[in-house]
Order: structure tokens, then C-alpha cells, then sequence
């Protein structure tokens, strides 16, 4: 299936079976992009949202001089951009990082795919807070970690999302993010950045492989380093949802 990792580690099991086939029948077309190539400027109409099915996507945004600071990383099984359902633009830009496979939804077949199946409106929703969520721990980690822990966390959540969806080995973090992207997301420079990751690699916590492959050597400390949990993904820790199903309201 196209769509079958959407939500997968979270609340995939609280779809219903017609749920995921009418999202899988959606699907408009599938196509590739290239290695960085553009997927949407910020400010574009938009009347389609995507889906990753296979590959690694960034979001950024440009100051006047041209730097990039990137804001959010996509991988398989995310919409990379169903904010632009409701708001028809974006406030940021989307490409590839390496060569990416994605769905194209039509905002029209969302629309009657949400008056059908309430419930799948509800986790659509649902996988957009996830985003918001990413979006506060991110500021988080620009606003109280020093370069080593900004990267450290950075990884350490990739890996964690990545083997929400059994992309993980337990090993290898293969997400082609060059260290400049790291410095991009991270509010660093390239050359801080080069420096951050020796200072890891020198403290046995991980391996750069090249090409955007980081080998984990100790994740206990690169999750100690980067102070992540993790719950704030709402995979797994307290922040976890047995459901999205409204329970009783006990009065006294």
C-alpha cells in the first residue's frame, strides 16, 4: 500500500480498514523528485498536498542574503505539507533531500474523503499537531542547547521517528542530511557544525559515514547529550494515545 505507513507507530491501528482504503484510494499520482529539487515556494497556491512514501523532504525558509534555515524534516509516511490544505499556501518552502517518491492528494478529494470518514478527518488533524509538536521541541532545542546537544537531539529524533516506521536498523541512521543541513536546522554554522559532530564522534557516540549515513554508537548518550524523551512524538512515554476515540465525561 502507498499509504501504509501514515501513522504507523502512533495511531495507524485506530483507522478502521475502510479508513485506510478510501485514503489509499485517493492518491491522485505518484512521482519521484530529485535529489534537492523544489517541491513548493512559500506563497504558492495550492490545491494538491503530498505524501512521502519513500525518501527524506525539508522545509526552510530563506533570509534576505539567502541563508537557509531549515525548519522541519520529513520522512516516509508524513504529509510533508497538509497545513496547505486549509491554508492554500505555505509559509515556507518544500524540496527533496535526496530522491524522494511521493503521493499527490487533490484538496478536493480530501475534502470529500473528510465527509465520509470524520474519523480519518480526526487523524489527518491529528498527524498536523504532530508537526506543531516538532515544531515547539525544535524551538526548544535552538533556545536552551549548545551545538553538540542541538545536534545530538536533531539525530536522536530522526532515529526515533524513523523507527516509528521500521526504518531503523538499530544502527545506521541513513537520512542524506549533510552536515551544512545539520547546521541549517540546527542555527549553526557549517564549520560549528564539522566541529560538533568530531566532538561526538571523538566521544564514541557516533560515526559519519558520508553521504548523509551516521553510524550510532551509543544512543543512550546521544539521547542524553541532545536531554531528548521523545514523548513529545506521541509514539511511546506518557505523552501516548491508546486512542482518539472522545471517552465519557465522568460527573460527580
Amino acid at each position: 500500500m502507498t499509504t501504509e505507513l501514515f501513522l504507523k507507530g502512533r495511531l495507524r491501528h485506530d483507522l478502521s480498514q475502510d479508513e485506510k482504503s478510501a485514503l489509499e484510494g485517493a492518491v491522485a499520482r505518484i512521482f519521484a523528485l530529485e535529489p534537492r529539487q523544489r517541491l513548493t515556494r512559500r506563497g504558492e497556491r495550492l490545491e494538491w498536498s503530498y505524501y512521502i512514501i519513500e525518501g527524506a523532504m525539508l522545509r526552510y525558509l530563506d533570509d534576505k542574503r539567502g541563508a537557509r534555515q531549515i525548519v522541519g524534516i520529513n520522512i516516509p509516511g508524513d504529509f510533508v505539507d497538509l497545513h496547505g490544505y486549509p491554508m492554500k499556501r505555505l509559509d515556507h518552502g518544500v524540496a527533496a533531500l535526496g530522491r524522494v517518491t511521493i503521493a499527490e492528494f487533490r484538496h478536493v478529494d480530501l475534502t470529500d474523503l473528510i465527509e465520509k470518514f470524520p474519523h480519518l478527518g480526526r487523524a489527518l488533524w491529528f498527524s498536523t499537531l504532530l508537526d506543531a509538536a516538532q515544531h515547539r521541541e525544535w524551538i526548544f532545542r535552538l533556545g536552551r542547547l549548545n551545538a553538540e546537544g542541538r545536534i545530538a537531539h536533531l539525530i536522536a529524533e530522526l532515529i526515533q521517528r524513523c523507527r516509528m516506521v521500521d526504518l531503523y536498523d538499530g544502527r545506521f541512521l541513513t537520512i542524506p542530511m549533510l552536515q551544512r543541513d545539520y547546521a541549517e536546522a540546527c542555527g549553526i554554522t557549517s564549520v560549528h557544525a564539522n566541529r560538533s559532530f568530531r566532538t561526538l564522534k571523538d566521544r564514541g557516540v557516533l560515526m559519519p559515514h558520508g553521504d548523509g549515513k551516521i553510524e550510532i554508537l551509543d544512543e543512550a548518550a546521544l539521547r542524553k547529550i541532545g536531554e531528548f524523551e521523545g514523548d513529545y512524538l506521541y509514539g511511546e512515554g506518557e505523552l501516548a494515545l491508546s486512542s482518539m476515540t472522545d471517552q465519557p465525561m465522568e460527573r460527580d
